[in-house]
């Protein structure tokens, strides 16, 4: 009987939509080769991760491998699949293998980053074939919101896994490869499909997916029919919908003005790796503002309410001489990624106050999803049929849901969350092991551990506050002056109207006066009763314990 073991991990994206990282290994246990599906970010909120720019998986686990480590597999070029590849590449230094579109896209972040571009290799579809350690991969061309999206057929000596990538049944995606069920017949007519992974985001979606091209009717009506300037955001990497939204304003007979850096960088992308063909031509920010108001269209980011994109900015007041004024309609032709509510809602109210229409997706008039609603999800469950299927890439409700749909039509199913380990080697999917994970966090420019504490004590002063204490003591350990007290984030006064400062400095300066010399000489003991001390007149004053930091002076006779 074969020692050798088939597994799956994830790093990140099973639980979550984000931060996708998958990894797949086959051999010995413990010894296992493996290949990584995916390097990906999520996106922070102020709650949970104040002031940090980017949240992506903790790939410790691969480090420790690296000999082990084949090669990574990009499936698309959407941010929550290869946002992290420019950060985390320098740790696991191994070729990348996607698509051309993917590889363009890869190698500006590549080359923002100063690594090395040859390190990302470009990948013809199926049945263009990589071969590296025992497995066998290939690019499987499926519909989605970006152009290039593929699916990963997987071989092994263990069988042939299907890893679906994020996918919806679109026979006419505007932009992009169509969905061909004739290509899964043909993966599982060759050989049968072992394992599924697949896209669970929209498995709470009773109706069947809707196409992209469903969609200019309705633009070009809603464009034709506004006065003032019309603006409209959507996903930065939907190239498929800002063609169809510029098209409609061509109809309409408005010029096109294309605002956000990561928008201008996607289109020119999508026409660089031929993806992209006949946008309408589109005009700098000072041309459009000769251009009349009733002829403008303006294609903005910051769908989901971040406050640097155009969107916010627009909502604001002028954005690169640019304003919107009363009579003027604004359209989110997207759907708000839950956690975003509130900054989208902020600027629609922003722009509510100008006098701005501002339009939503109305229930699919003005946008569809890129993923695969519950009868799509259960067509390709029928078309591939699996020995078994692993939901992904949602969070915990929807890989539960996937697996019931699938379990109910007869496929063993098991719900994998980040960190769980599946064996695959069997006629059902097992637990094999735990593996700890976590999130790394980019923090400016400085990477960071979700566990190091950084972003905890962030949220702690933000919450309570901070206090610095300054005390100086001569070479006889005796204070000199009284101590010092600066406070941020907390009321100037307290209860007795008197400065909270003031009030926790004679407090201060009356416990030095009694401390023994032993207390004085020791650091430690002296800063915490000390930090102790500030706590509870804040406590007492204002009913807040602050965050306190204590420095303690000497001073060294000569």
């Amino acid at each position: 009987m074969s020692t050798n073991r088939l597994i799956y991990l994830p790093l990140g994206g099973a639980g979550e939509i984000g931060m996708n990282c998958y990894v797949y290994g086959y051999g010995p246990a413990g010894r296992e080769r493996l290949i990584l599906v995916d390097l990906g970010v999520a996106f922070p909120d102020m709650d949970g991760s104040p002031g940090v720019d980017l949240i992506m998986a903790d790939v410790s686990w691969l480090e420790a491998r690296l000999d082990r480590l084949e090669a990574i597999f990009i499936t698309h070029a959407h941010e929550d699949h290869i946002g992290a590849l420019g950060i985390l590449w320098p740790k696991l230094q191994k070729k990348v293998y996607c698509r051309r579109f993917t590889a363009t896209i890869g190698k500006l972040k590549f080359e923002e980053a100063g690594l090395p571009i040859d390190q990302i290799i470009t990948v013809e579809p199926r049945p263009g074939t990589v071969e590296v350690g025992p497995f066998k991969v290939q690019f499987v061309p499926v519909s989605h919101s970006i152009p290039e999206s593929s699916a990963l057929v997987i071989d092994t000596p263990a069988g042939r896994i299907l890893h679906s990538g994020d996918f919806k049944i679109d026979h006419k995606p505007v932009v992009g490869e169509a969905w061909d069920d004739s290509r899964f017949a043909e993966i599982v007519a060759e050989r049968p499909v072992k394992a599924l992974m697949c896209d669970s985001t929209n498995v709470f979606s009773t109706h069947a997916g809707r196409s992209e091209s469903t969609l200019g009717p309705a633009l070009t009506e809603l464009i034709k029919s506004a006065t003032g300037i019309v603006a409209a955001t959507t996903f930065g990497s939907n190239v498929a919908r800002l063609k169809t939204l510029a098209e409609a304003a061509r109809a309409a007979d408005r010029t096109v003005c294309v605002l956000g850096r990561s928008m201008k960088r996607m289109i020119s992308a999508s026409e660089e790796a031929g993806v992209l063909t006949g946008f309408p031509r589109t005009v700098s920010p000072e041309e459009a503002l000769d251009v009349p108001r009733r002829n403008l269209m303006l294609l903005v980011t910051g769908s989901q309410g971040e406050r640097r994109a155009a969107s916010a900015q627009l909502s604001r007041g002028k954005y690169l001489g640019i304003e919107m004024k009363e009579g003027d309609t604004f359209l989110f032709s997207s759907k708000t990624i839950p956690g975003n509510e509130r900054d989208v809602g902020r600027i629609w109210n922003a722009f509510s106050e100008i006098g701005v229409n501002v339009i939503d997706d109305q229930g699919g008039k003005y946008h569809v999803s890129g993923h695969a609603n519950r009868p799509d999800l259960e067509h390709v469950h029928r078309l591939v049929l699996p020995d078994m299927l692993i939901p992904m890439h949602g969070e915990h409700r929807h890989l539960r849901e996937h697996a019931r749909i699938a379990t109910e039509a007869g496929i063993a199913a098991e719900v994998a969350s980040n960190g769980m380990m599946i064996d695959l080697t069997g006629d059902v999917p097992e637990v094999a092991e735990y593996i700890e994970t976590g999130r790394l966090y980019l923090d400016g420019t400085a990477l960071i551990g979700s566990m190091d504490g950084v972003v905890r004590d962030r949220i702690r002063m933000a919450l309570n506050g901070h206090a610095l204490v300054t005390v100086i003591l001569d070479e006889n350990d005796e204070p000199m002056g009284e101590p010092w007290v600066e406070v941020m984030g907390l009321p100037a006064t307290g209860l007795g109207g008197r400065p909270l400062n003031e009030t926790m400095e004679g407090d201060l300066a009356e416990f030095l006066e009694k401390a023994g010399r032993k207390l004085l000489r020791d650091d430690d003991k002296l800063e915490e009763a000390i930090r102790r001390i500030v706590r509870q007149v804040s406590m007492e004053e204002i009913g807040k314990k602050p965050e306190t930091t204590v420095v303690v002076s000497r001073l060294v006779a000569e």
